[in-house]
């Protein structure tokens, strides 16, 4: 089963990763994917979908998801090295995954959170990703298949009460209010 980056989540206080399970009345439900626990995030605290996250190169930015990848094509089945490594230890190891990295904008302390995230998801979920455009279009043929069985209902609906239903909407009525001209 292929991960959704934008559905895991980092939590600002928190160890490990949270997943998304629902959406509560103020805030959202998360699942830690270390202990398994739920538990509702309120509007006050700080997450980030690692979909959003992206680290700073001598070009540009990169997205997460290209690093996560570099890593699991640099490292195969091994684990990386533990978040509690020497800064060295990471420097290099990124040297090797991300040659053009911005030394100066990409801290060790940075590097240990990509580490450490990267051996959550290879142990707890999936280090083969959802591509933006896979969840795209699945959200449209969703849509679509709802606009389908919207319009299929209202056709049904008309045929009991005798009216032609369009497969488009009707504009409201515009209420005539008369203006206030100043």
């Amino acid at each position: 089963m292929k991960t959704d980056l934008g559905k895991v989540l980092t939590v600002s206080g928190e160890q490990g990763l949270f997943t998304y399970v629902a959406q509560a009345t103020r805030g959202a439900i998360l699942e830690s994917m270390l202990t398994k626990k739920r538990f509702s995030a309120g509007p006050s605290v700080k997450m980030s979908a690692l979909s959003d996250i992206s680290i700073f190169t001598q070009d540009g930015e990169m997205k997460l998801q290209d690093v996560l990848e570099a890593m699991k094509k640099e490292l195969g089945e091994e684990k990386a090295p533990s978040g509690k490594s020497a800064p060295e230890l990471l420097k290099e190891f990124f040297g090797k995954v991300v040659p053009n990295y911005d030394g100066e904008r990409f801290y060790p302390s940075h590097m240990k959170k990509v580490v450490e995230w990267y051996n959550c998801l290879k142990e707890y979920a999936s280090l083969d990703f959802e591509k933006e455009d896979e969840g795209e279009s699945k959200a449209s043929d969703n849509e679509e298949s709802a606009k389908t069985a919207a319009s299929k209902q209202a056709k049904e609906a008309s045929k009991h009460q005798g009216t032609k239903v369009s497969s488009k909407q009707a504009a409201p009525a515009k209420a005539s209010v008369p203006r206030k001209v100043v």
